[in-house]
């Protein structure tokens, strides 16, 4: 097995630890290094996991992107796309769909489309996300290239 990072051989200890907690095959260096960025941004587990699936299929997503307002769980800044896993839509008040729908709006000022993402929606269906996602991509690529 190899870390999906670094592409480095990984020890059957390594995947165990990374794979139980994140769910993604990561050498020691990188299973650190995720789980700070957990830990300092409160990433969802989903948001990991669709990352590493997203650079598993060629695409080149950042982590916890910093777009000038707010961290980003992912997002492609050449097609000024920013990718939010939702982990509590059950449980949205009127209160937090207005503070969603003010954050899409500063993104669209900003030039960035910006999808919610249920996160049930990663842990149960990964790889049809990531291909709706990499057709997000593509259509905003040619969108670009017209205008």
């Amino acid at each position: 097995m190899t870390c999906s990072d670094c592409g480095k051989e990984i020890s059957q200890h390594e995947h165990k630890e990374s794979f139980d907690n994140l769910g993604v095959n990561l050498c020691e260096r990188h299973t650190k290094l995720i789980k700070r960025i957990i830990l300092n941004n409160n990433t969802p587990l989903e948001a990991i996991q669709l990352f590493y699936a997203l650079k598993k299929k060629g695409a080149h997503p950042m982590l916890e992107w910093w777009d000038g307002n707010k961290s980003v769980d992912i997002a492609f800044s050449r097609v000024k796309l920013n990718i939010e896993i939702d982990t509590e839509y059950n449980l949205i008040t009127h209160e937090q769909a207005l503070k969603d729908l003010e954050e899409a709006m500063y993104s669209f000022k900003n030039g960035f489309t910006t999808v919610r993402i249920p996160h049930l929606t990663v842990k149960y269906y990964l790889e049809d996300t990531v291909e709706n996602i990499l057709g997000i991509i593509t259509a905003l690529k040619a969108h670009m290239k017209v205008i």
